[in-house]
């Protein structure tokens, strides 16, 4: 049990904060933004020739974001995402060569003109930001019955449950530990419950048919 559990394996993410005058790519859509910025929140991105895994554009989440209330409508706040493992070439790179290879791959995609429309960029890096499930994953099972034999221990969230839960599932994990917590007779299928959550083979978004 212990070398399973020691040895679940992670992906790390980077991200690359960039303040930018504007986007080379424009809205051609019907939707109406503040200075008519592309309408996406969250972009990913297909290109087989760049690292860059995903792109946010901050704007469409809150304008509120801007630091300076003036950038609400004079910049563009975007993330440049990237996933990695920790300690290899990219993750090892400094934050200063790093942000400028991101920058690089924005021109190259063409999402920014030149380094002269990026006027503050930050780096964050983040530890096992998201479970696997290769290495030892197949042996997961025998963790969780291990690890629920302790009654005062609950594991929720992603982290928690080595599992790619998305916020919503999450709170639910949390939700159901609580109730758990509170059941005096302390019922193994109630902590059964937290474990079964974000299993089902169909995902929770409904798909839509309808022609765009």
């Amino acid at each position: 049990m212990y070398n399973g559990a020691v040895n679940l394996p992670y992906r790390e993410f980077m991200s690359v904060g960039l303040l930018v005058d504007k986007l080379k790519l424009k809205n051609t859509t019907t939707i109406k933004t503040i200075n008519d910025v592309i309408p996406d929140s969250w972009i990913y991105v297909q290109e087989p020739d760049v690292k860059m895994g995903r792109l946010q554009v901050f704007n469409n989440w809150s304008p509120y974001l801007f630091k300076n209330k003036e950038d609400i409508l004079s910049k563009v706040l975007i993330t440049l995402e990237y996933f990695c493992s920790e300690n290899d070439k990219y993750w090892n790179m400094s934050d200063n060569d790093f942000i400028n290879f991101a920058i690089k791959e924005a021109i190259q995609i063409g999402l920014i003109e030149d380094e002269n429309a990026v006027s503050k960029s930050v780096r964050i890096k983040i530890q096992k930001a998201y479970p696997a499930y290769f290495g030892t994953y197949s042996n997961i099972e025998m963790v969780v019955s291990y690890l629920n034999e302790y009654k005062n221990l609950v594991c929720i969230g992603r982290n928690g449950q080595h599992r790619y839960n998305n916020m919503d599932h999450s709170m639910l994990t949390g939700i159901k530990a609580a109730e758990y917590i509170l059941d005096k007779k302390k019922d193994k299928n109630k902590k059964r419950e937290i474990w079964n959550v974000n299993t089902e083979k169909e995902y929770h978004e409904e798909k839509n048919t309808k022609t765009v």
